[in-house]
């Protein structure tokens, strides 16, 4: 799992069948401070996170195959919780 920030949404003609209906976003890991950390990844948002909302996004594709009901779907990473505030 990785602290991430939402930095916008997928936009695509042609998905695989499974993430229809799916709402798509683009996280960019953050670290502590909130400054970027890696690369970003495009995760299924069931929670519907808001632009520039810190999130947890999980790489467990299992848990996001059987989120979307399709074994075979291509998915794999997803958020996991919307962070409402961090503790010091």
């Amino acid at each position: 799992m990785l602290l991430a920030r939402v930095e916008g949404n997928v936009v695509a003609t042609r998905k695989h069948p499974s993430l229809e209906g799916w709402r798509l976003v683009i996280c960019q890991p953050i670290n502590g401070a909130g400054e970027p950390e890696g690369v970003p990844q495009v995760a299924i948002d069931p929670h519907g996170a808001g632009l520039h909302q810190r999130v947890i996004i999980s790489s467990d594709g299992l848990a996001a195959r059987r989120t979307v009901g399709d074994d075979k779907s291509p998915a794999r990473w997803m958020i996991t919780a919307i962070v409402d505030e961090a503790e010091s």
